[in-house]
């Protein structure tokens, strides 16, 4: 059976020391799938726990999976298609970004590799948020549910129109608890962790509008509400722990550069190539900097 590490099972799970987390943000994932096939190209997987958000838990899946360039194509050729991105279908009160669709055709056209996923020896970890609670839940995914988690992680609340549930429970995009989950990593042991975000390092999430009328469209689930308006605090505390990390514990924060254009809901392939070459560019020295510290 599948785990579940919504509560704390310390001194109950061994501790995976080395840790890679791989933030959200949609279109903007693009940067961390080419950082991540970067990886592949030079056979670099040293770690033993592997935490993703959104479209940061799709990249690691491929990764896991051992599949370069199939992100890309998710990224160029399929997220780009009009039956995906809508803007006219979501004001008629459809999805603006239809999961559904890419799902299905992604399963039945670049269906991940289930089984190395598996054989990996990794543990992933997949974070989703509890509709009803409004708190991340933590999912060792199975072969039977992985890719109903994956999608579950990526549904953003308002854009995508409904819940998916994983293991009896409705859960949307785990961003809106926790978008970039490194307490988790420190409570399953790690002490050696690598993060790959989506946005440059100067980047710090501000209350914006959209953010309150997020809250404010979701005021029939309460719980859920409550979490997307901690959710700048949330993501701010998390960065300031990720530059000032425990005493004992390294963390190598791996950031788009400055120039990084992507969007979080961008259409422009020329860029979404640049963002990927950026990425795919980065890795060696993202290898070498992680070799060059002692676990």
């Amino acid at each position: 059976m599948a785990k579940d590490y919504s509560k704390n099972h310390i001194g109950k799970e061994r501790p995976f020391p080395r840790a890679l987390i791989v933030e959200g943000g949609a279109m903007r994932g693009v940067f961390a799938a080419g950082v991540l096939d970067g990886f592949l190209a030079e056979g670099f997987n040293p770690f033993d726990l592997c935490l993703g958000v959104s479209a940061g838990a799709a990249n690691l899946a491929a990764f896991l999976a051992e599949m370069p360039g199939r992100n890309l194509k998710v990224f160029t050729d399929y997220s780009l298609r009009p039956q995906f991105i809508s803007l006219f279908r979501f004001l008629k009160g459809g999805h603006l970004m239809d999961l559904d669709w890419l799902w299905d055709i992604t399963i039945k056209e670049v269906r991940l590799d289930l089984k190395t996923i598996m054989a990996s020896g990794k543990e992933f970890i997949i974070c989703l948020t509890d509709v009803n609670t409004g708190r991340a839940v933590y999912k060792r995914p199975g072969m039977d549910d992985l890719e109903e988690a994956l999608k579950a992680s990526s549904a953003l609340p308002i854009l995508y129109k409904g819940f998916p549930r994983i293991d009896n429970r409705a859960c949307v995009d785990g961003g809106v608890a926790d978008p970039i989950p490194i307490r988790q990593a420190l409570k399953m042991g790690a002490k050696k962790i690598m993060v790959i975000r989506s946005r440059p390092k100067s980047y710090f999430k501000n209350e914006k509008f959209s953010q309150k009328i997020l809250s404010r469209q979701l005021k029939n689930y309460p719980a859920l509400a409550q979490a997307a308006s901690h959710r700048v605090r949330r993501y701010n505390e998390s960065i300031d722990l990720i530059r000032k990390p425990p005493t004992g514990v390294w963390i190598q924060e791996i950031c788009p550069p400055e120039n990084f254009k992507p969007g979080r809901l961008g259409k422009d392939k020329k860029v979404l190539l640049e963002g990927y070459e950026q990425g795919k560019a980065a890795a060696g020295g993202i290898i070498r900097e992680w070799n060059s510290h002692e676990s």
